[in-house]
């Protein structure tokens, strides 16, 4: 169709670079899961770029853009599986305060379940 509406968003053209942006967001967060646990510990730039992608993709998504390209709920919720398992065994050793604790993994458990709820309404 080439161009639908005057938004930003609204040509083939937009919606093709959505999708290499959001191919790549989703491609970094595959390897980062495939890779070395350590590489997602909380203090390890992966342990705090997962879950920066994963908010990106959830704000794209929620903008319902032609052209964003998001993985299976499935494999987000495997995602978390795996992150959360490597936080939950990391986390102490860097001593945080019991507060800040309890409230990023809510954070962290909110961002992989609203980019699945994402997931599962578009």
């Amino acid at each position: 169709m080439g161009t639908w509406g005057a938004g930003n968003f609204d040509s083939d053209t937009a919606a093709d670079h959505l999708s290499i942006l959001t191919e790549r967001l989703v491609s970094e967060v595959e390897e980062a899961m495939s890779g070395d646990p350590v590489e997602l510990e909380p203090d390890e730039y992966w342990g705090v770029a997962v879950p920066c992608n994963l908010e990106i993709l959830h704000v794209l998504a929620s903008r319902r853009w032609v052209g964003v390209v998001l993985p299976e709920a499935a494999t987000v919720e495997a995602w978390k599986a795996t992150y959360l398992a490597v936080w939950d065994a990391t986390i102490d050793g860097l001593e945080p305060a019991p507060e800040h604790r309890t409230q990023r993994r809510a954070a962290l458990e909110r961002t992989f379940d609203q980019l699945v709820e994402a997931i599962r309404i578009s």
